[in-house]
């Protein structure tokens, strides 16, 4: 089984990428962020030590982490980050390692995994390559703004959180440009994954 991880930008267009091979490969697809949501469901391995961490306060009406309260804390306060970052990235690790079991007693012939964090959490490290989605910064803008009503302060600072695109381009060994129309993007996709199934 082929190990392919993903990583860019935020506003890159990384989940579109992931629904099209999910949809169009024999790959198991995970994106690390819904794992992460996952774990902090009732019942799930990050539950209790996030709410202990944060207490009562950051629950819904429903008995669930609410993550926008609790964005809202560690926005502020860096230490809380740090110590909801001890809980979660572990925890998102030995899921995404069962995850890779599971797809490879499957046998499927590929493993897609989704991080906007891969290189910075080392998953570049159990992959056989990585791939870029790279979108120019003015598309990337007007996506945030128009999905996720965004003001621009707040994706400027997103952006300047996350590594610079040299850096990316560096450190990844595939770069899908997904600035234009999706079948562009697609023909991409479809030009490298010929060439993993050829010998």
């Amino acid at each position: 089984m082929k190990m392919i991880g993903v990583t860019g930008g935020v506003g890159s267009g990384k989940s579109e990428v992931m629904k099209y091979i999910a949809g169009n490969y024999d790959a198991a697809v995970l994106l690390a962020d819904h794992a992460g949501h996952l774990l902090m469901k009732s019942g799930q391995a990050c539950y209790e030590p996030v709410r202990r961490l944060f207490g009562d306060g950051v629950l819904d009406e429903d008995g669930e982490l609410d993550r926008s309260r609790i964005a809202r804390i560690v926005y502020q306060d860096h230490a809380q980050l740090e110590a909801l970052s001890r809980i979660i990235h572990p925890a998102v690790r030995k899921y995404i390692s069962e995850q890779i079991e599971a797809a490879a007693e499957q046998g499927k012939t590929y493993f897609f995994l989704e991080a906007a964090l891969l290189l910075e959490e080392h998953y570049d490290e159990i992959c056989d390559e990585v791939w870029y989605i790279y979108a120019h910064q003015s598309v990337r803008r007007e996506r945030l703004k128009k999905s996720r009503n965004y003001s621009d302060a707040k994706i400027t600072q997103m952006i300047a959180n996350q590594l610079d695109e040299e850096e990316f381009k560096k450190r990844c060994d595939i770069t899908i440009d997904n600035s234009g129309t999706f079948e562009n993007t697609a023909r991409q996709i479809e030009a490298r994954m010929k060439q993993w199934r050829t010998p």
